[in-house]
């Protein structure tokens, strides 16, 4: 059937009909041709026309895909910026937008079969932000052109020129805290150090409290030798009895000696508190002292 001629009622019907938009699926992008049900469809699909269309695209299918898919996305990127810049709106609204113009490059001839596809598709190859909510998928343009990102350069260099000094400090005060912490968790465990500890005892030992009076030290022998020489002013001392050549018995004193230390070995059989370790010591001590001088 013949088209029918400009300015005849029939192409007026025509043109009434086709006015405003229609179903995407009837659409033929290669033969750019709208039909308005599935049977007009159908007849196109089989005309000679579309045919020979379909025969000169099937050469080079792959190159005829490519070039509608790009044109597709560098004209909803256009709209996108131009009327929303980098604000946060939901595909579905720019896309109504973009198909507003019946003249529009369609869908259904890129390589994208949905519009969830293509959203994904802009969000991985970074030339928007994507996310999915209740209400539908929402981009928002990356302005990525150097007049933007110089901008954002000297945006960032006043924030950090306008920064207090306070801010600054504090910055620098955490800093320090964590390089503190990190150095504290790389040293090793050994450098802590000591903690004191006081008296301990074994398990099983029994404290032993001993209220025995206490054995009186015997006086240290002066520097000067006495020769035997005792005072005669001290009570108890008989001035006649004394003999000044008479030197004590080495013998006698080693002896006693002997004595006292068997007493002190059958003492240090209970134990001893430490005050009373002490006191034997120094006894023993002096004694040694007395012993050597006497032979002398």
């Amino acid at each position: 059937m013949p088209r029918a001629e400009v300015g005849t009622p029939k192409y007026v019907a025509n043109k009434m009909k086709s006015k405003g938009l229609q179903r995407l699926r009837w659409y033929c992008q290669v033969c750019e041709k709208q039909c308005r049900d599935e049977n007009g469809f159908k007849c196109h699909t089989a005309s000679e026309a579309h045919l020979r269309q379909m025969l000169v695209v099937g050469e080079h299918a792959g190159k005829h895909i490519s070039n509608f898919s790009g044109t597709f996305q560098s004209e909803f990127v256009s709209l996108l910026s131009r009327r929303f810049g980098t604000k946060r709106v939901r595909a579905n609204q720019v896309y109504q937008e973009y198909i507003a113009d019946k003249n529009h490059l369609h869908m259904n001839a890129t390589r994208w079969v949905t519009l969830t596809e293509f959203v994904k598709h802009l969000g991985r190859s970074g030339i928007a932000r994507v996310d999915e909510t209740e209400k539908g998928w929402f981009i928002a343009w990356i302005d990525s052109s150097p007049k933007a990102l110089a901008k954002a350069e000297a945006s960032l260099k006043k924030d950090r020129a306008t920064t207090s000094d306070e801010q600054r400090e504090r910055m620098l005060i955490a800093e320090q805290i964590e390089r503190a912490a990190a150095e504290v968790e790389a040293s090793p465990a050994d450098d802590s150090p000591p903690v004191e500890e006081g008296l301990k005892r074994d398990e099983g030992e029994k404290v032993v409290l001993s209220f025995s009076a206490k054995p009186t030290p015997v006086p240290a022998p002066s520097s000067a030798p006495t020769l035997g020489f005792k005072n005669p002013l001290k009570v108890g001392s008989n001035p006649l009895k004394a003999n000044p050549l008479k030197r004590p018995n080495v013998f006698k004193s080693a002896t006693a000696g002997g004595d006292m230390s068997k007493a002190n070995e059958k003492k240090r059989s209970a134990p001893m508190t430490a005050a009373e370790m002490l006191i034997i010591e120094d006894q023993e001590r002096k004694r040694r002292r007395m012993d050597r001088d006497s032979v002398v």
